[in-house]
């Protein structure tokens, strides 16, 4: 006698995201796991006296999305209650934000911190108008000039400070920045307030870290909001005294333990995958093994909601500070570099190379963030001498954003089983400041992400929220588009992508980076029963619209953790059972 599902979603569109991208009309849910996966009248049959039925009427069903680089706990760190919002469209110009910091010193004592992430110049009008205006020190000042204040940019690698935290720093005309680190000056040597790469920790060091129980309160909430995505799993990409004091950074292992304690007490409503960050930007061998020392998570924790699978290392910046390693100069001068320790670049590569070799020979998978054509070029070569030195099966190592890799970078990720894996929706947000800041032919290059799927590469695509919203809708979007979401502008039309690929990145891929494809990632029989339910037809969706079709239902091991119309989830996050939609 056949098995009796516990839940059955039937008339819908059934994306399976199975090796040929099966399409079904219905699945059967029982003990978690998904019991079969066919058309109406077969599904149907599985129905029993307990059975929750639920009619699809043509919406589309979905693997659980699994957004493989996202600094979940970060995100909910640096958004209110905790720091200000400081994104385009919260807010649209420098006026803005000073108003922001002064309503936020209002109600806050004398001398305390003032936080806030996601400003981005090319939404900010004073610097759309004038060419040569960028956010300054005496900006924040104004607003708040007895609290200390910093404001992260979008990207993560830039922030904004006035001139009270500068003061505590101890930074002043003539103060020199660590290695791999700028700090910004105006015509007379005077710091303007703006501290990029690792300059920025002479600043952040100082800001009060989140105790573990108010990152365990972040966590929680960030799943929460996750769910109402259809999020069901993730990648935390940088735990450890490396991430000390960046996005919410602080007491080493702090979001660690905060996770670790969630998992043990069943309150860890998502599937987690850690990187651990051992070394600082700017770091070294050294620091890798030092930092990797007593960093784990224990044995009694349920692997399948929380395991510790790799290490993650810093090698470039970023485009748009001109921190990303190239090949060809930026049109302003200068090649970027690698913010690796080390006196000269050969020096950085070799010591680049031992890092990689550190985590390769201690087991784990490496990340390592990667932007610029030639330091990605540097990287796929370390992991290969790596491999060629100390062979190992199977290691998955990978490529972390890959902005402008070149043809045979992805080639040679793709012999090893390597990966990359990038954030195209990125491309939505600064299309056209990228045209300015690396040439048109390069912008439109960038996130190459139909190359490295042709090349033979298993593409991953997260977030890397809160540097983007942690909405894979507009990932998707992007990477069918490659259109600006300022000017609506088409920018590398030769790298968009089939939906069928797209989807694939946001789920069976992910999979694969995390060592797990074997029961998670797809709508097979005998897999995680995690589903991303969405109220309309996807693949009838025109790709402009597709950030805008609602997520109706997430399915987490069975259970609704999230409805759109009802059946809210119960607080420990894995849902009180069944709920019509």
């Amino acid at each position: 006698m056949p098995e009796t599902a516990d839940l059955i979603l039937t008339g819908g569109d059934v994306l399976t995201v199975d090796a040929a991208f099966s399409v079904a009309r219905a699945v059967a849910v029982r003990n978690g796991r998904i019991l079969a996966v066919g058309d109406d009248a077969e599904i149907t049959a599985l129905a029993g006296p307990g059975t929750q039925v639920i009619d699809l009427a043509g919406r589309t069903v979905l693997p659980g999305i699994n957004d493989s680089h996202l600094h979940a706990a970060a995100w909910a760190l640096t958004r209110p209650p905790f720091a200000l919002d400081l994104g385009h469209p919260a807010v649209e110009s420098i006026a803005d934000i000073a108003a922001a910091v002064r309503e936020a010193a209002a109600g806050l004592p004398e001398g305390q911190w003032i936080t806030g992430l996601g400003w981005d110049v090319g939404y900010l009008a004073e610097c759309l108008a004038d060419q040569g205006r960028r956010p300054h020190r005496d900006d924040l000042d104004a607003a708040a000039p007895d609290h200390p204040v910093c404001l992260t940019d979008f990207s993560g690698h830039m922030v904004w400070v006035n001139s009270r935290a500068l003061e505590l720093a101890g930074i002043a005309p003539g103060t020199a920045a660590p290695d791999g680190g700028v700090i910004e000056t105006d015509g007379a040597g005077r710091p303007t307030g703006i501290l990029k790469e690792t300059a920025q920790s002479l600043v952040q060091a100082l800001i009060p870290p989140a105790t573990v129980a108010q990152r365990k309160h972040a966590i929680r909430s960030a799943v929460t909001a996750l769910h109402a995505l259809g999020i069901t799993s993730y990648t935390e990409p940088g735990l450890g005294p490396g991430g000390a004091e960046i996005l919410g950074g602080g007491l080493h292992t702090a979001t660690l333990d905060a996770y670790v304690e969630l998992a043990r007490a069943g309150e860890l409503g998502s599937r987690v995958r850690v990187l651990l960050l051992p070394a600082p930007m700017g770091g070294s061998a050294a620091d890798v093994t030092a930092g990797l020392e007593g960093l784990a998570v224990p044995d009694d924790v349920d692997a399948r909601r929380l395991a510790v699978i790799g290490v993650k290392m810093f090698a470039d910046g970023v485009p748009p500070n001109e921190t990303a390693w190239m090949h060809d100069p930026y049109p302003g001068g200068g090649h970027g570099g690698l913010c690796v320790h080390g006196a000269d670049l050969r020096l950085q590569q070799a010591e680049l190379t031992e890092m990689i070799r550190v985590a390769h020979t201690a087991g784990y998978q490496a990340g390592v963030h990667v932007t610029g054509d030639r330091a990605i070029d540097a990287v796929v070569d370390a992991f290969a001498a790596v491999q060629r030195a100390h062979p190992r099966p199977d290691a998955r190592h990978y490529v972390i954003h890959g902005d402008f890799a070149s043809g045979p970078s992805l080639a040679k990720l793709a012999a090893h089983g390597y990966g990359i894996n990038m954030n195209p929706a990125i491309k939505w947000t600064i299309a056209d400041l990228m045209d300015e800041m690396v040439g048109d032919e390069r912008s439109a290059y960038q996130w190459p992400v139909r190359s490295a799927v042709e090349a033979g590469i298993a593409v991953c695509v997260g977030s890397d929220a809160p540097i983007t919203a942690p909405d894979w809708r507009r990932g998707v979007a992007a990477m069918l588009l490659r259109e600006s979401k300022a000017t609506g502008r088409v920018s590398g039309p030769e790298q968009r992508v089939s939906l069928e690929t797209a989807l694939r990145a946001y789920t069976a891929n992910p999979a694969r980076q995390d060592f797990a494809e074997d029961w998670k990632g797809t709508i097979e029989p005998g897999k995680v029963a995690d589903l991303c339910v969405l109220g309309g037809d996807l693949r009838a969706t025109d790709p402009h619209d597709i950030p805008e079709l609602p997520v109706d239902l997430t399915v987490l091991d069975g259970r609704i953790v999230f409805a759109r119309d009802g059946g809210a989830p119960s607080p420990d996050g894995h849902g009180t059972g069944i709920a019509d939609v």
